[in-house]
């Protein structure tokens, strides 16, 4: 199992998480609040945009579009992190 300093821009705050939470798990366990709802991939109430770093996901289409996968944007409650992360 690896390990990633996720890095929250606006705060600058920063938390480790492991490569087997989802980010927004992480987070939470780190006691950083994010919002969310379905914790699915579908409603879209977590979406974030990534300043650097990559993530991946265990469900094919985690709700967003090619367009949006391409400009950085990540749903947390189904995104994995696979590097250290920067979020918007």
């Amino acid at each position: 199992m690896a390990t990633y300093r996720i890095t929250f821009a606006r705060s600058g705050a920063s938390i480790e998480a492991p490569d087997d939470l989802p980010v927004l798990l992480a987070a939470e366990r780190a006691g950083y609040v994010m919002a969310s709802s379905c914790r699915n991939g579908t409603c879209r109430t977590c979406l974030r945009q990534l300043s650097a770093g990559a993530v991946g996901y265990r469900i094919e289409w985690p709700g967003l579009s090619a367009d949006e996968k391409r400009d950085g944007w990540f749903l947390p409650c189904v995104a994995y992190p696979r590097s250290d992360l920067t979020i918007a």
